[in-house]
């Protein structure tokens, strides 16, 4: 109890310099925006909102100004989704659907690095 309760302190602790210090998201003409906002679509990260790792993601997700919608991994309906699509309970994960498949990835460096090359 005591353990939930000092993760829940410093999640917030995390979450409230996260927000002082965004990065600057970078700037795109319209058309290369409307490119982007094409790719990042069908993607989908699931996060907790404390989790350090997942306020990494979110932070590059902010600074490379995409548009990738976020689940929030402690509802029941959006864990059971990302367990039966990805296999386990583990968060960052970002779910990338394109067309007929539907790729998983886990790991907060692997994610960022994938977003840096869209």
């Amino acid at each position: 109890m005591i353990m939930t309760f000092i993760r829940k302190l410093l999640g917030s602790v995390v979450v409230f310099i996260d927000s002082l210090t965004l990065p600057k998201p970078i700037v795109r003409t319209p058309q290369e925006q409307q490119k982007v906002d094409k790719i990042t679509k069908n993607m989908t990260l699931y996060q907790f909102h404390g989790c350090p790792f997942c306020v990494k993601v979110r932070r590059e997700i902010h600074r490379l100004n995409l548009n990738i919608a976020l689940q929030d991994a402690t509802q029941k309906d959006v864990e059971d989704t990302l367990i039966k699509g990805g296999g386990k309970r583990k968060v960052p994960c970002l779910r990338i659907s394109n067309g007929s498949s539907t790729q998983w990835m886990y790991e907060s460096k692997d994610i960022i690095a994938y977003l840096q090359t869209i």
